[in-house]
């Protein structure tokens, strides 16, 4: 018996996720694109560049100005057998269609009694780091992790970006999946050319470690790995990072696991600390793992505060310093 081998090449991010897109088209006449200039300009970001040109404009669709119309449209194609993939410029333009997603997208289950899903995904750029203008860089993904029937993913390399984009193309239930920013064009990782997919609802150990678990995501991760490593040289402590992944359902089973190990948390991200998934996170750690624990939960966030302008951007996201303090904090207590 003879195999053959998977093609592989190295992508970066967001051409990772244009592969999987154009993967799911190739395979799926039903999965469509729409969007703000998805079309000939290939979207902002250029993550649906060239789709236009090979699937044509029937499925790929340059739409109006309209975040609730792209939205409303999209589940009204998800009842009637679609699976579209809609496109937010920006994760800080999706306000205007939250009464759509919230109302009709994450509802239609239970209101038909499971007679319609809505197979529909919503691609948005989140995140700062990037300069961008006021509301570009939102970073609120604690919003729709409270609304029940969405699932909430975001990858931290181009690898996880294909396969976790597949699997959301592939589910029955909407899904937001949002694309670090910062993230896009940084790295090149090895992927794949066949059609694979990562489960939503588990998380990845991007490092092992036995003193402290570190439990991030999105652009915070590979942040948190050099942090880590600089960190690590000058220590004889190791900790381990777990790349959560989805951020709704949040893989119960690996937090328990990685605190039961190490005893010590801390938790990185960038939306404001007030509200934010860490509080989910620390609750899943008290009811599974809290007996585990030898020192307080600490949290390393953005502030209160909307992302500032530029000159001030980089004193808002989580630093190096701040993660490595938290550290140390635990490990001292």
């Amino acid at each position: 018996m003879t195999t053959v081998a998977t093609e592989v090449k190295k992508l970066t991010m967001v051409q990772a996720i244009t592969d999987a897109m154009r993967t799911m088209m190739r395979e799926d006449e039903s999965v469509l694109v729409l969007g703000e200039d998805v079309g000939v300009n290939g979207g902002v970001f250029r993550a649906t560049d060239g789709l236009v040109q090979e699937f044509g404009e029937e499925r790929v669709v340059d739409t109006p100005l309209a975040e609730s119309g792209i939205i409303g449209t999209s589940v009204g194609l998800a009842v009637n057998g679609f699976k579209p993939i809609c496109e937010m410029q920006f994760f800080g333009f999706i306000y205007p269609a939250f009464n759509q997603i919230m109302t009709h997208a994450t509802r239609m289950r239970q209101r038909s009694l499971g007679r319609y899903t809505v197979p529909m995904v919503i691609r948005a750029p989140y995140g700062a780091g990037v300069k961008a203008p006021e509301i570009h860089s939102d970073s609120v993904e604690a919003l729709f992790t409270h609304i029940p029937g969405l699932k909430v993913v975001t990858p931290s390399n181009a690898y996880d970006a294909k396969g976790l984009l597949i699997a959301s193309i592939k589910d029955p239930d909407p899904v937001l999946f949002i694309e670090p920013m910062r993230c896009y064009r940084t790295g090149r990782t090895e992927v794949p050319e066949d059609n694979y997919s990562i489960p939503l609802g588990k998380a990845s150990t991007v490092k092992e470690g036995n003193d402290v678990t570190i439990l991030t995501w999105g652009a915070m991760v590979q942040d948190t790995v050099q942090a880590v490593q600089k960190w690590e040289s000058a220590h004889e402590a190791t900790c381990e990072i777990i790349d959560l992944r989805t951020l709704y359902p949040l893989d119960k089973e690996a937090i328990k696991q990685s605190v039961e190990k190490t005893g010590r948390v801390v938790v990185v991200h960038e939306a404001p600390e007030t509200g934010g998934v860490s509080g989910d996170i620390i609750s899943v750690i008290n009811d599974a793992a809290f007996f585990y624990l030898k020192a307080p939960v600490q949290k390393v966030t953005g502030f209160d505060t909307p992302v500032p302008v530029y000159s001030l951007e980089q004193d808002y996201l989580p630093s190096a310093r701040k993660v490595t303090a938290a550290v140390e904090h635990t490990l001292k207590y």
